[in-house]
């Protein structure tokens, strides 16, 4: 066993790990193995919009024009089996997915200034409380990770908040004044 915690310790960043112990050694690899799967989840998807996109010509939101229903519009929407659902879209990937008695919303998008304060405002405006939120980024491309408890009076489907928060990318700019 001792040998095994050497092996991880030695692969692990030092930041990771806080003391030395068998449990602060395994905690800090657990931290380091979920941040290495968001790194690998922004990259996939940075691959995937890169793939999408032919030309080089960024696509701004006041060029995009969204219709009231999503099936007719740039957006494209799916559910992930009976548990969760998937927005996609030029501008960003929302993927919303219940976990026990919250909602696990991943958003990968472009760095856009002021795009996290548009998807909280979503989210407060349908009964959603932020329980914790994770952001990660590499080059252009962030990843938002949130865990969100279901407010009593909200009464929007998985579907419908993952419609919400990408419609917030095409939406104007909101202001902390505003908030």
């Amino acid at each position: 066993m001792n040998e095994h915690l050497k092996v991880l310790r030695s692969l692990t960043p030092c930041f990771y790990i806080k003391r030395g112990d068998q449990a602060s050694i395994i905690g800090g690899v657990i931290e380091f193995i979920k941040e290495l799967q968001q790194v690998l989840q922004s990259l996939e998807s940075k691959k995937q919009r890169k793939s999408l996109s032919p030309g080089p010509s960024p696509t701004t939101p006041n060029s995009l024009h969204l219709p009231a229903k999503p099936n007719h519009s740039p957006i494209g929407f799916e559910t992930v089996g009976e548990v969760g659902a998937c927005c996609n879209s030029p501008l960003a990937d929302v993927e919303a997915r219940i976990s026990g008695s919250n909602v696990l919303l991943k958003i990968v998008c472009r760095r856009i200034p002021g795009q996290i304060l548009k998807i909280i405002a979503v989210l407060e405006k349908y009964s959603f409380e932020v329980l914790h939120l994770n952001i990660s980024s590499m080059e252009d491309t962030v990843l938002y990770s949130f865990v969100i408890k279901i407010g009593l009076e909200c009464q929007l489907s998985l579907e419908e908040l993952a419609v919400e928060v990408q419609q917030s990318f095409f939406s104007e700019p909101v202001f902390l004044n505003e908030i």
